[in-house]
């Protein structure tokens, strides 16, 4: 086992959050759930079933247009209700009824191990450097690598949803996927030595739980080079997978953040209803609430009226907060404010405390100020902030210099907080990617 000790970054500790992962809010069986196709990035859905049709859990909804082996299946038994497009016929939504059946698929585990994995619905789970899209099936990567830990503000532990005798066996399968090996990120304290896989301890703050942070630090991807990203809970599936011959739909979702009464954890199926989650979980006050699908770095805005989004497994609840005003503004000496810049006055009391926060800009975008402000927040030998430069011009040849093969949005979330520009690095480097990949197809 090695240690890697992370320097670079920031921890930023918001109320509400989980005070044990022992702390459970009971278990939730929904009615229906909903497949978002957005959530799975670089696949093109055609669907396999239409409104009407019965499902069985783990049976096929749709396959990748291009790569027709590469499946989504239902998480649960039941009739596709709703096939919800959008502008020009984009599936945006497909929303299947339960029967109250248990009807689940039986995979023949005596294929070839790609072609169950492909057949499970489990493959788009798996991400691919470069370009970070469900990876492609006809190439093999040179490593594999898993993070076990989520550094994200109010994150879950990773630990609690897996089912940890199943690691071993989920890397044995991925073994026979790689050329090369499988590393596995623990944070530090956490670590458990599995069976075929490299282990490493990561001692830093966020965003250390970041997979792209760890393949950086372990065996950066160069031009040409293809590597799989997962996190623990995936590789655990998988490993049940091969071992019952099913999958395990269900996932353990953390309820976080200022406006939730009691932070827990619940046991849902993928796709649950946030209405269903959220019942009688949130704090009545006179502030409206934003209610993100996942963490408030990445996660994404979502209503009451809309699902759980891949991957599935957290839910944050933070004040909305419209038309404060503030004396003094920027120039306030309230001692609440918080800056990690040591703006304010609250960084006397030290920045390791717990502070409430709220969904306002505070700014507006401005053009780039080179301050090293988002090399400070990423682990990673590269220039962020030249990258992000030569993503905005679409410059392929300093975008390959810079290390455009190496990231992924999620790594520029902690800068994009941190920005005094206030400018979506996230969403740059998403559509830098999208375009460089349509550029070298």
């Amino acid at each position: 086992m090695s240690t890697i000790k992370l320097k670079k970054g920031f921890d930023l500790k918001l109320k509400g959050g989980i005070t044990s992962p022992d702390k459970l809010g009971g278990k939730i069986v929904g009615k229906i759930c909903t497949i978002v196709p957005d959530d799975f990035h670089g696949i093109t859905p055609r669907l396999d079933k239409k409104e009407g049709e019965h499902v069985a859990a783990g049976e096929a909804i749709y396959h990748d247009k291009v790569y027709e082996a590469v499946k989504i299946t239902s998480p649960i038994s039941g009739v596709v209700k709703e096939v919800r497009r959008g502008a020009r016929r984009k599936i945006e939504a497909i929303i299947i009824e339960s029967d109250g059946q248990d009807d689940v698929v039986n995979h023949d585990l005596s294929a070839p191990s790609l072609e169950v994995l492909l057949a499970s619905g489990l493959w788009p789970m798996l991400s691919q450097r470069p370009y970070d899209v469900v990876p492609n099936p006809d190439e093999r990567p040179r490593d594999i690598f898993v993070t076990a830990f989520d550094s994200a503000p109010l994150a879950p532990s990773l630990l609690k949803s897996a089912q940890m005798q199943y690691a071993a066996k989920g890397v044995e399968i991925l073994n026979k996927l790689t050329d090369g090996g499988v590393h596995i990120g623990f944070a530090k304290g956490e670590t458990q030595e599995i069976s075929g896989a490299k282990v490493y301890e990561f001692d830093g703050p966020h965003p250390a739980g970041n997979v792209g942070v760890q393949i950086a630090n372990i065996s950066p991807v160069n031009k040409g080079e293809i590597v799989w990203t997962l996190d623990i809970v995936t590789l655990c599936r998988i490993g049940e997978l091969f071992t019952t011959g099913k999958v395990n739909f269900t996932t353990f979702v953390a309820i976080t953040g200022e406006q939730i009464t009691e932070p827990c954890y619940v046991e849902t199926v993928m796709g649950c209803p946030i209405k269903d989650i959220l019942n009688g979980k949130l704090v009545n006050n006179e502030y409206e609430n934003r209610i993100i699908s996942g963490n408030v770095l990445t996660g994404i805005k979502v209503t009451e009226e809309e699902w759980l989004r891949a991957p599935y497994r957290h839910i944050t609840v933070i004040p909305e907060v419209k038309n404060r005003d503030e004396f003094m503004g920027w120039l306030s000496v309230n001692p609440k404010r918080f800056s990690i810049y040591r703006m304010f006055t609250s960084w006397l009391t030290g920045l390791n405390k717990e502070v409430s926060m709220d969904a306002r800009m505070k700014g507006g975008e401005r053009a780039i100020v080179r301050l090293g402000e988002y090399d400070r927040m990423l682990p990673m030998d590269i220039y962020a902030e030249f990258l992000i430069k030569a993503v905005i011009a679409f410059d392929i040849d300093k975008m390959e210099q810079l290390g455009i093969y190496e990231v992924a949005p999620e790594d520029f979330a902690l800068a994009e907080y941190a920005d005094t520009s206030k400018i979506e690095l996230q969403r740059i480097i998403r559509e830098g990617l999208d375009r460089m990949r349509a550029e070298m197809a």
